[in-house]
């Protein structure tokens, strides 16, 4: 272990005393370990929760839908496998359509169960309760649900986990004294060590992959950020009885809509480095694919249970190796599995020609994301997004021949972006559309914590991080018709970005439908279907129709 004074990324600083303060209340002589007061503790198998907080969006929101938590469904079986008593509390999945309004920040709402909801599911002799913060967007609001959660539970080890939290460990630490204990990365082993550790009474302190600040505030890691190496041995997810249910029921999915989709990783990590990506923090570099054969079975497994109708793959970064794509649609041919599956997330092209992607249509993919990002090759070098435009374009145009269903995701705002490069973007983007791409998304680019970019711009003081730019991150891509969202751009405004944006979007649809008029018939046949949208338009289309007949 390392000990190391960092300074916080923000100008609103953690007084020491609150920190002494907040530990004196509860009665905690030391942070963590063996010295800690834990004498309702359970020694032998301590009883752990893992808490999923609801969604935070602002009111016109779009884009923040609901999916299942496949990576609490990994900690969770791996908890159980070592046999302990662990409960997932998902907020979201209680109470899908359930909205609330958050009244410390106005114009802002929660999707799912209400704070004092989620705190009376925590069994009261719960001693170690585990957060999923994912998205610094939504951290404002989800710090308030931990300080509530600590008054309930004074003595429980309160730990927290996700993407917000790798890339801002001290930062949370420090707004949120309620907390013990931050897991990076991956949190399948280090939350079984961490429950072993209670369990034998040793000092947790000495887990590999966490972070804490001890009694004089100064931030305290590990040097390594651990990688589970021999993913194929994992348990596969544990999903509670119902949990999948609620979900199908209500037409949520990551992607595409159909009638019931499974979430499944067929890899983790991403080789790549891109500047706007926190990856690199959340993963490292390393890139881990799963055997076939262990990915086939787990499939045949959901099928037989849960008889599912679609595999929606997670992945960052998915298809990489051309062998391993065409084996997988051999075994998928071998084994007669009539399924559709589809790769939401957006993917890389060097190893998808015709000849693979045909095996794809073949065999039940459904909807293919690409992500170029930009269409300006300056753009490309800058960011360190290491794709070729020329094997893209030819990827993109065998994936429409073979007949697959497909999205681009482009990005515009980058910070010493010129209009030309935007222009190049967006003139890209259109030419997508003429081929054929179903969906041209375009976003402004998130300064996202954990990316290079962001670290740079605090280094330029050119970010602060506070509640402000942490909510600001929620809106960004969700509501698009704001017109003042947060940007970093030192060429083009807010307001100007935010019309590039607009126009954008609706003139690719427009073209879209315009040069493919069969869309137009596709889109009303599942508007008005029950479980099957081609497009995420078709998909949120849908959701605007259930929500009109739920008001009248």
């Amino acid at each position: 272990m390392t000990t190391s004074k960092k300074k916080i990324i923000s100008d609103k600083p953690i007084a020491l005393e609150i920190l002494k303060q907040e530990r004196a209340r509860r009665k905690v002589k030391h942070l963590v370990g063996p010295n800690k007061n834990t004498q309702n503790i359970n020694h032998k198998y301590p009883k752990a929760a893992l808490v999923r907080p609801p969604i935070v969006a602002v009111q016109r929101a779009i884009n923040n839908e609901a999916v299942p938590a496949v990576g609490l469904a990994y900690v969770l079986a791996f908890a159980k496998s070592r046999g302990y008593d662990v409960k997932l509390i998902d907020a979201i999945a209680s109470k899908l359509n359930n909205i609330w309004p958050v009244n410390d920040f106005p114009g802002y709402i929660c999707k799912g169960m209400t704070f004092d909801e989620i705190i009376d599911e925590i069994k009261p002799d719960t001693n170690v309760i585990g957060f999923s913060i994912m998205f610094s967007g939504e951290w404002p609001v989800h710090r308030k649900l931990i300080k509530m959660v600590r008054d309930k539970f004074p003595n429980a080890l309160l730990i927290a986990g996700g993407e917000h939290i790798t890339a801002l460990s001290e930062f949370s630490l420090k707004d949120c004294p309620q907390l013990d204990m931050v897991v990076h990365g991956e949190g399948e082993m280090t939350f079984v060590d961490i429950l072993d550790r209670i369990r034998l009474g040793k000092d947790i302190q000495q887990v590999e992959g966490v972070a804490y600040l001890d009694n004089e505030g100064v931030y305290t890691c590990s040097n390594s950020l651990p990688r589970i190496r021999d993913i194929d041995n994992l348990p596969w997810p544990h999903w509670p009885d119902g949990y999948l249910a609620n979900f199908w029921n209500a037409g949520k999915s990551y992607g595409i809509q159909s009638y019931r989709d499974m979430p499944m990783m067929a890899s983790r990590g991403c080789p790549f480095r891109c500047t706007f990506c926190s990856n690199s923090q959340m993963w490292t570099t390393r890139y881990i694919l799963r055997d076939v054969e262990d990915v086939i079975a787990e499939i045949k497994h959901w099928i037989a249970k849960y008889q599912v109708t679609a595999i929606q793959f997670y992945d960052l970064t998915a298809i990489t190796k051309k062998t391993w794509a065409m084996e997988f649609c051999r075994r998928l041919k071998e084994e007669d599995l009539n399924i559709n599956w589809s790769l939401p997330s957006g993917t890389r092209s060097e190893i998808l020609d015709f000849e693979t992607l045909s095996n794809f249509k073949e065999t039940g993919c459904n909807y293919l994301v690409y992500a170029p990002e930009t269409g300006s090759k300056r753009t490309l070098q800058t960011i360190k997004k290491r794709v070729d435009l020329k094997n893209m374009d030819d990827s993109i145009r065998a994936a429409k021949k073979a007949g697959l269903v497909i999205r681009t995701n482009l990005i515009i705002g980058f910070p010493d972006e010129t209009r030309i490069d935007v222009f190049h973007t967006v003139v890209y983007g259109l030419k997508l559309a003429f081929w054929g791409a179903d969906e041209v998304s375009i976003n402004i680019f998130s300064p996202y914590p954990g990316t290079e970019i962001f670290s740079e711009l605090v280094k330029q003081k050119k970010l602060k991080v506070d509640d402000g730019y942490l909510m600001g991150l929620t809106s960004l891509n969700s509501d698009y018709t704001a017109f003042n969202p947060i940007t970093c751009n030192n060429n083009m405004s807010a307001f100007e970005m935010a019309c590039y944006r607009l126009g954008f979007m609706m003139t690719n649809y427009i073209l879209g439908y315009i040069f493919y008029p069969g869309r137009i018939f596709r889109t009303i046949r599942n508007i008005f279907s029950d479980h099957h949208a081609a497009t995420v338009l078709e998909h949120r289309l849908k959701d605007a129709i259930a929500r009109w007949k739920k008001k009248n």
